[in-house]
């Protein structure tokens, strides 16, 4: 591969540090293309758009420290919380009189509300609680107070799953001055579970350090409410509405201070200004909540198959046993998801999304890419396709889609996919690209990239979106190539550009319906078009104009001559936005897109192998007693086969009559039996082995219409189905062929055990069994859980590397 540095620098240009992977720069004359295909320089002259990371240092804090609290207490040793603790929590940062995020938060059992005595008069209603926690649960980032301050969701780990305080009979219920802990996170998840139990959160409020060694020697939980916002926020200048304030002023505080080996509550204020919640409610707060390890998981893999945010959290609530139970809100989990993206872009992007390629073509040799570089190593437009795409192609792709039209990403980068139709009328890829912008130069060396990617050969016909920055690539790259408008598209338009008419007169929708899609002929599409221009008075609307100059490209009356596969109707294109919508969204990153676009192309592929298995496994149900029905069946898919079948069965509703005999050719009128219209004209020649109908069917679809085996039937011919007209695309066998040219492994099932996914999905499989049996009874819970206690030590001992402890 060449390279666009130097001669020893790798093929991808990695930007320098502080550097954007992508910039404004624009393409010098002649762009190399990092890629497996051969080397071709494209001149191009196009702006690079900005796709600069987020703005913001990244979190500099060191990751956690865990360590084990294994210290035996005499009978004379105060009450410790320590006794009840299973694993601490993360360390405090080392820096003095520090502000500290909060630490996880506890799920302490419900109890009754308790008031302090300033507020022992008031009655906490419904409607007061739900104020105060929607109060208190918006994430305000006015209040000085990083939103991880409150949700740590780098962690995961429950306090209450390791500190279980609340079940201690031998522990007070309220910190009191002298109260003495083992360690700091036993004081804080103490704290913590009583705070929760009087219905608000606390956080970190101070730290300190000792003078001779730099330990941490006292700390101080305080009330999420406690202080003020900052006077010089207030006074900012907000291109958003200001949040409603949370901090006002409360005095609640725990302190604790490093008393010889042991921790000791030195301050303690008991008092709120302010109303509590219950502690149900309480679990809402921010100080309460958190994204545990477990969940995270499952978030991650929801978020990377295309669940939305609030479909995520219905099934953290279907798990959890209700939505107060889940431990974190909407909130939280789009925070995690946006701390992983800021992560990637921190790492690049763009050094990702080619890393992914480079992977790709080193387990898929028939995989293949190409991406813009400028003079600055950074990276444009870029275009990919794996090996089954590209043989796809071979088999299929005489009629492409090639749309612009589909979501864009975080960086509004248009999403452009090659799509055709395979042999069971499913929509498959040939290859998809990512671009800069939409001018001419960038669909040329689109085209170019992908037509050499698919071994040179030209699709016979191309239908697009109305755009002329495409219709003039097409033009250059595809000379021989027939274009063709995706007639979705331009329906989308009419009540945008139309829409006092459609207000005024509400009859002409069905018109303008009738005349596109219920007209046979051209002849009769000019009339109902002129007839319409007319009544509604818009002969002298210049859209619609510009649009009759094209109707060759996009009115079904003219397209029935050209084969389509289908594809220029409605409902490919409709089908195509549902799909990817599904998988993609408009803050989904370029590195993520592929990733996303895989699985959409996994998804689709399986789909196919489905039908791939139906056919080859059952019989289809014939409607007839001829015998042209039953070859049908054992040549096409079964979805060509019920096309067929439709087609067959229908003729024998219509009667054909014969119009006039001209030496090798024969005209026939055919119309339902005992109606007079709609009258079809089907032409047969050369002895019967090439026939045409004014519906065009054969030639649009690639089917005998029934308008042909009208005919047949009538000259006895429908004893067998001639080879000349099955289309092998739409046959069982489309797909035998082999293509030497590109290395592809198909048919063959890839289960390597020792892949990691490979390995969890089977101990889930097993550990599901023995947590329904465990769920059975409180009997069977309590001795799963000793069990797995155990388990646990066994493994912190061997972590620990101090075997004989273990024992």
């Amino acid at each position: 591969m060449g390279s666009t540095t130097g001669k020893n620098s790798p093929p991808f240009a990695y930007p320098s540090p502080g550097r954007p992977p992508f910039s404004h720069s624009t393409y010098q004359s002649n762009t190399k293309l990092i890629q497996r295909l051969p080397m071709r320089e494209w001149p191009i002259n196009t702006k690079l758009i900005s796709l600069s990371p987020f703005s913001g240092e990244a979190d500099g804090r060191l990751p956690a420290q865990r360590r084990r609290t294994n210290a035996s207490h005499g009978p004379s040793a105060a009450p410790s919380a320590a006794q009840h603790a299973a694993e601490s929590v993360d360390d405090f940062k080392s820096t003095p009189y520090q502000s500290e995020p909060d630490a996880e938060a506890d799920a302490a059992a419900p109890l009754p509300l308790l008031l302090p005595p300033d507020f022992s008069w008031l009655t906490v209603s419904d409607e007061v609680e739900a104020e105060s926690v929607d109060g208190q649960c918006d994430v305000n980032v006015e209040d000085c107070v990083n939103v991880d301050d409150f949700v740590n969701v780098e962690d995961g780990l429950n306090l209450e799953e390791r500190v279980n305080v609340e079940d201690s009979s031998s522990l007070p219920l309220e910190p009191f001055i002298g109260m003495m802990f083992d360690d700091v996170e036993d004081a804080q998840a103490f704290y913590k579970a009583y705070a929760r139990r009087k219905g608000f959160a606390i956080r970190t409020n101070h730290t300190r350090l000792s003078k001779d060694d730099k330990k941490l020697c006292a700390v101080d939980y305080v009330c999420t409410r406690e202080g003020f916002r900052r006077v010089s926020r207030k006074e900012k200048e907000r291109t958003v509405p200001e949040l409603a304030e949370t901090k006002i002023g409360c005095k609640a505080i725990m302190g604790i201070k490093k008393d010889g080996e042991k921790w000791m509550v030195n301050k303690f204020v008991v008092g709120h200004n302010h109303i509590l919640l219950t502690p149900r409610s309480a679990s809402l707060l921010r100080g309460n909540r958190k994204v545990t390890k477990v969940q995270k998981k499952l978030i991650m893999t929801l978020n990377e198959s295309g669940v939305p945010t609030r479909k995520i959290m219905s099934v953290l609530s279907k798990e959890s046993g209700g939505d107060f139970n889940v431990g974190c809100i909407g909130k939280d989990v789009e925070n995690y998801l946006g701390n992983k993206r800021r992560k990637v872009f921190e790492e690049g992007d763009a050094q990702r999304l080619y890393s992914y390629f480079l992977e790709r073509q080193l387990t898929e040799p028939g995989f293949v890419y190409s991406m813009q570089v400028d003079k600055d190593g950074c990276m444009g437009s870029c275009f990919w396709a794996d090996a089954r795409s590209r043989a796809a192609y071979q088999y299929f792709g005489d009629v492409v889609t090639f749309d612009a039209t589909y979501l864009t990403n975080i960086y509004k980068m248009p999403f452009v996919p090659f799509s055709g139709v395979n042999h069971h009328h499913q929509t498959i890829m040939f290859g998809c690209a990512l671009l800069v912008n939409e001018t001419a130069e960038s669909y040329i060396w689109l085209l170019r990239t992908w037509q050499e990617a698919m071994l040179g050969k030209a699709p016979s016909t191309i239908i697009t979106d109305d755009d002329k920055a495409m219709a003039k690539a097409i033009t250059e790259v595809l000379p021989n190539s027939t274009h063709r408008l995706c007639l979705w598209h331009i329906l989308q338009k009419f009540p945008e550009h139309l829409a006092h008419v459609y207000n005024k007169f509400p009859d002409f929708g069905k018109d303008f319906r009738h005349c596109i899609h219920e007209t046979i002929t051209a002849d009769e599409f000019e009339q109902e078009w002129g007839g319409i221009l007319s009544k509604y008075e818009l002969a002298e609307n210049n859209w619609l104009q510009s649009l009759y100059s094209r109707r060759h490209k996009w009115v079904p009356a003219y397209l029935h001559s050209t084969f389509c596969a289908g594809m220029s109707t409605t409902q490919r294109s409709e089908i195509m936005n549902k799909f990817f919508k599904d998988y993609v969204h408009s803050s989904t990153m370029v590195s993520d897109f592929v990733y996303q676009y895989e699985k959409a192309l996994d998804a689709r592929y399986f789909k196919e192998k489905e039908k791939d298995v139906r056919t080859n496994s059952s019989r289809a149900i014939l409607k007839t007693p001829l015998q042209i029905e039953e070859d049908a069946a054992m040549v096409y898919t079964r979805k060509s086969f019920m096309i067929f079948q439709d087609e067959l069965f229908n003729s024998l509703r219509y009667k054909a009559t014969k119009l006039s005999k001209d030496s090798e050719r024969k005209t026939y009128e055919v119309a339902v039996s005992g109606k007079e219209k709609p009258v079809y004209h089907v032409t047969l020649e050369n002895g019967d082995e090439h026939a045409t109908c004014t519906c065009h069917m054969w030639e649009f679809m690639g089917f005998l219409c029934r308008h042909i085996l009208c005919v047949f039937g009538k000259k006895a011919k429908l004893d067998k189905l001639p080879q000349n007209w099955v289309k092998e695309r739409w046959t069982i066998n489309a797909k035998t062929q082999p293509i030497p040219d590109i290395p592809l492994v198909e048919g063959q099932v890839r289960i390597n055990q020792d892949d990691p996914t490979m390995r969890k999905s089977k101990l889930m499989i097993q550990l599901y069994d023995i947590v329904e049996l465990g769920s059975q009874s409180a009997e069977k819970h309590h001795h799963l859980c000793l069990a797995l206690e155990k388990r646990e030590g066994v493994n912190q001992c061997n972590s620990d590397g101090n075997e004989s402890s273990c024992i």
